[in-house]
């Protein structure tokens, strides 16, 4: 059964940068698209990117978009997402999830919905603080 590990999280300090690890257990990983999510203490989890099975197509929210980073190297099993110029608001736990219902497909656009995941991470906490 897939299992996923996130790995990276920590302090930085605003402006600063930080790349996350989700480490799969099985190469099933490889024909799934994986979602990084985060979830601010008191608020809803929310998507912040996206990308395909291959690594060729990713997508982004807004509010990251120009400053995080997603790939994924399938010989590793690995996908990361990469943080700069982070911000106090981007502290959140992380989590990266992978979609593996046929339904929702393999390609990454438009809404980044956690409703299509299900295969989760633990989380790691990330703190954006001076």
């Amino acid at each position: 059964q897939l299992q996923l590990v996130e790995y990276g999280g920590g302090l930085v300090q605003p402006g600063g940068s930080l790349r996350l690890l989700c480490e799969a257990s099985t190469t099933t990983f490889n024909n799934y698209a994986i979602g990084w999510f985060r979830q601010a203490p008191g608020k809803e989890r929310e998507g912040v990117s996206c990308i395909d099975a291959s690594g060729s197509t990713t997508n982004y929210a807004d509010s990251v978009k120009g400053r995080f980073t997603t790939f994924r190297d399938n010989s590793a099993i690995t996908a990361y997402l990469q943080m700069d110029s982070l911000k106090p608001e981007d502290t959140a736990d992380y989590f990266c999830a992978a979609r593996t219902r046929a339904m929702y497909g393999t390609a990454c656009s438009g809404t980044i919905s956690l409703d299509e995941y299900d295969y989760w991470g633990q989380g790691t906490q990330v703190t954006v603080s001076s």
